[in-house]
């Protein structure tokens, strides 16, 4: 059986010191909540910050307190120190990330300090994860303050089966985009194998940040980094129903729920609970009831607002302000409509245990679950379950993830006061039969998609990924097919070896002079062909002009516009056959047209080809404009006998008939050639595998479908593979 590694910020227990003795006490929050029970049941490991006790402890201690919670909690703790503490969790985590993801920008601090602190976080989270690993587990990271380490673990365990969940929402495109370091967060969510979110809203703005921000395509939630499949998908987080169904009934719960109304005597109860933060709305919230309360002047006397404020984030000025201003808000209504024998808001600021949270749930005419944002929202959730009457009414925010499955909720813009006021009259006014219909629509779908069932379908989900990454690696060059054609290159007489630049050799650039050859690449060109028996042949669909400047020094042959030129052995570039050009002004009329419906596009124009480039634009605005322009170019082509080629983030036009085939051709067919090599990453490079013999060598770079026979991930794939071979020469070079 497979064991399950889990991996967030906090473990599921707190450690604490009482009279110089270490307990360990159940944590509050919807990671841990949600999660514990499923870890409680499986094989699994849980690593988190040991948030230990403001007393010292010193190593012995820590080293008695690791033994215990693995023993007795199947836990891992992670030890932070308060400077990383600081930058990292009350800092970027905090200040960065939360606001940032939120849409609360105006709450955002940038600071390298902080996010230099939020890698060294996720480097020792890395290094804990690492020293409890085994080959076969299964590493689940939870959430926002771990979104660097899937690659940190890919990087140290490139067969690991990761996912990562995130349980906030992920902001759209332009918000995201203001994050500094916006590429690195993305990269290393990217290290999974499986990515999850509450919502498909969240899905497509993550596929759309990857996409202009790292270039990657998705087909229906899949993406390809560097040569391995990645699937994105939403997975809406349930919670353990029958937990809060069968707690309704606990005679600790059925005394706090008597206290309640014996309290409210016969006033409706309306249950606002939250933690305290600036996401939930709790101000909005209470400025609604006031108005409310002055709008139904009927309703005075007779409901009871319960607020309770979980503490949360202490230490952060924005948490300490947004506290007092919930404190001025409370006393503000209370203070306007309050009487001698009614008090409209009781307010609470501190955690519940169980059975008193249970015992408002089930006390509470209505329940306002009204954040400005959330990533799901379980205690819309939990209302739900506790509700086993059916009774309640729930008003919930559209901006709460759970708002995608509660539809039968009261649903509410947060920000529109009109709007919460008439949903807070609308659940106290609606009939009982209503609210058992309401209730019971939501509890029937709440009681099949359970946490349990969440946590399955994700790691379902995981394993589809992962088995889909066999079937899409069938083709990898294998250490067995490796072995062959390296001990077949070391024999061979006379080779011939056609290798591909962009996106093969060398990764891609925006435009085609960010992308000069780099020492590894230089040197990999220079130390093959100093093999005697070595024809190395450098394709691509650059100008000369640009290959002999970067490459003429070589003793490597070149060619050039997708094989219009070629580069003789007297060092002459010669066309395959004659050419004209004059044709050309009547492409590039078109093409303009393109570049200026396109901004961020531009025309690459060679001797005898032309190029539209798109490279950096938004993909949704890429697919109509290829799609238009190649409709557009159809009738051109073929009047002026050019052929159109759609190659990486380009359309081209160059005279039909010409290709990277024909060019290679003339290669091939000499007759002393024993060994042949063609390794390329686009449909360009297709007609040299179809050109290459039965017996040669061919190798696609990247995904998509491909004549070649064997394939490799990345750019970086080629130049170990190119490394290999240069070995494999020396030791098999004749003596």
């Amino acid at each position: 059986m497979q064991r399950l590694i889990l991996v967030s910020n906090r473990l599921p227990v707190s450690v604490e010191k009482r009279k110089g003795e270490i307990a360990f006490k159940g944590s509050v929050g919807g990671v841990a909540t949600g999660l514990g029970s499923y870890h409680d049941t499986h094989e699994s490991l849980w690593v988190g910050w040991a948030d230990l006790p403001s007393a010292r402890v010193d190593a012995a201690e820590r080293e008695r307190i690791t033994e215990r919670l693995r023993d007795e909690k199947q836990c891992v703790p992670v030890f932070l120190t308060k400077d990383v503490v600081r930058g990292y969790y009350y800092g970027f985590s905090n200040r960065t990330l939360w606001p940032l993801f939120h849409n609360f920008v105006q709450h955002v601090e940038f600071d390298a300090g902080m996010w230099a602190a939020y890698e060294r976080a996720n480097k020792r989270f890395r290094d804990a994860v690492l020293e409890v690993a085994r080959p076969g587990d299964i590493i689940w990271v939870q959430d926002y303050q771990l979104m660097l380490l899937p690659k940190m673990l890919r990087d140290k365990m490139p067969e690991a089966t990761i996912g990562w969940f995130l349980h906030i929402p992920f902001p759209p495109f332009e918000t995201f985009r203001m994050l500094p370091w916006r590429e690195q967060i993305l990269e290393g969510i990217l290290g999974s194998d499986l990515v999850g979110f509450h919502t498909y809203d969240y899905v497509r703005y993550f596929l759309g940040s990857a996409r202009r921000l790292l270039g990657t395509e998705d087909q229906l939630g899949r993406l390809t980094v560097d040569g391995r499949l990645v699937n994105v998908d939403a997975f809406p987080m349930g919670i353990d129903y029958d937990r809060y169904a069968n707690g309704v009934d606990d005679p600790k719960t059925l005394r706090e729920i008597r206290t309640i109304k014996e309290r409210a005597g016969d006033r409706k109860v309306v249950l606002g609970i939250d933690r305290l933060d600036y996401t939930k709305g709790i101000p909005e919230r209470l400025r609604a009831f006031d108005a409310f309360l002055e709008r139904y002047p009927e309703w005075r006397g007779r409901v009871t607002m319960i607020a309770v404020a979980v503490p949360s984030r202490t230490r952060v000025d924005t948490y300490r302000r947004l506290k007092q201003e919930v404190d001025e808000l409370v006393g503000r209504v209370n203070g306007r409509w309050a009487t001698l024998d009614w008090m409209p808001v009781h307010y609470y600021y501190r955690s519940l245990p169980f059975n008193r949270l249970v015992g408002m749930y089930g006390a509470a005419d209505v329940s306002l679950v009204t954040p400005m944002r959330d990533g799901m929202n379980l205690i819309a959730k939990e209302y739900v379950a506790a509700r086993t009457d059916a009774t309640g009414v729930l008003v919930l925010s559209e901006m709460a993830g759970a708002a995608r499955e509660l539809g039968e909720a009261v649903q509410v813009n947060p920000s529109d006061l009109d709007g919460m006021v008439e949903a807070i009259h609308t659940a106290l006014e609606m009939p009982a039969e209503e609210q058992r219909e309401r209730m019971r629509a939501m509890q029937r779908r709440l009681k099949r998609y359970t946490v349990r069932r969440w946590a399955e379908e994700f790691l379902g989900g995981l394993e589809s990924a992962k088995l889909a990454q066999v079937g899409y690696g069938a083709h990898l060059l294998d250490d067995w097919g490796r072995e062959r054609m390296l001990a077949q290159y070391a024999s061979a007489k006379q080779r011939v070896l056609f290798i591909d630049y962009d996106g093969t050799l060398m990764p891609f650039a925006d435009r085609p002079e960010l992308a000069p050859p780099d020492d590894e690449a230089l040197d990999l060109l220079f130390r093959l062909s100093a093999d005697t028996r070595n024809e190395v042949v450098v394709m691509s669909g650059r100008e000369r002009a640009l290959l002999d400047k970067w490459l003429g020094h070589l003793p490597v042959r070149l060619a050039a516009e997708h094989g219009v030129w070629i580069k003789s052995r007297t060092g002459e570039w010669v066309t395959i056959e004659p050419m004209t050009a004059e044709w050309k002004d009547r492409v590039r009329s078109v093409l303009e047209i393109w570049v200026d419906r396109t901004p961020g596009s531009y025309i690459e124009e060679k001797d005898f080809s032309m190029s539209w480039h798109y490279r950096g634009i938004h993909p949704d605005l890429a697919a109509t404009r290829v799609s238009e322009l190649k409709e557009a170019l159809v009738s051109i082509a073929a009047d002026l006998g050019l052929s159109v080629v759609e190659g990486n983030k380009l359309v081209e036009l160059k005279p039909a008939g010409v290709n990277k085939g024909s060019a290679a051709h003339r290669w091939m067919c000499r007759d002393d050639i024993d060994f042949v090599l063609a390794v390329g990453d686009d449909r360009t490079d297709e007609d040299v595998f179809d050109a290459a013999p039965d017996l040669a060598w061919t190798i696609k770079v990247g995904p998509g479908s491909t004549r070649a026979k064997w394939s490799l991930r990345s750019y970086r794939g080629v130049r170990t593979l190119l490394a290999q071979m240069i070995e494999a020469g020396n030791q098999g070079e004749p003596r």
